[in-house]
């Protein structure tokens, strides 16, 4: 059985990885600007403006919370989310630092 390694790996590449997986999918995409303009959403409310049934945005959504680029609070029959901005801010700055770090060697590069 294999073990998994993702522990082995520097926190830094861990949460970009963790990002790049979010960003992988362009619905999770679409959730996010979603989330951005209204700020605080119900999953209803993301159904409606994107072509997904209810399902697949909750799968997105719970993904997206297991990432911790957002947070999700129940409210009796609603699920209500909104992005972590400080989880956001770190990963975005922790990819722009990997691109940076990968231009750099490419600059050494033949």
């Amino acid at each position: 059985m294999a073990l998994n390694k993702k522990s082995e790996f520097a926190r830094k590449d861990q949460l970009v990885a963790d990002f790049a997986k979010v960003l992988s999918h362009p619905a999770r995409v679409a959730i996010l600007k979603v989330l951005a303009k209204k700020g605080v959403c119900i999953c209803g409310e993301i159904v409606e403006v994107l072509p997904l049934a209810q399902s697949t945005v909750s799968q997105h959504l719970k993904e997206m919370k297991a990432a911790g680029i957002i947070t999700g609070e129940v409210e009796g029959t609603k699920s209500c989310y909104c992005i972590d901005w400080d989880v956001l801010n770190e990963a975005w700055a922790a990819l722009q630092a990997m691109v940076q770090d990968l231009d750099i060697a490419r600059k050494k590069c033949c």
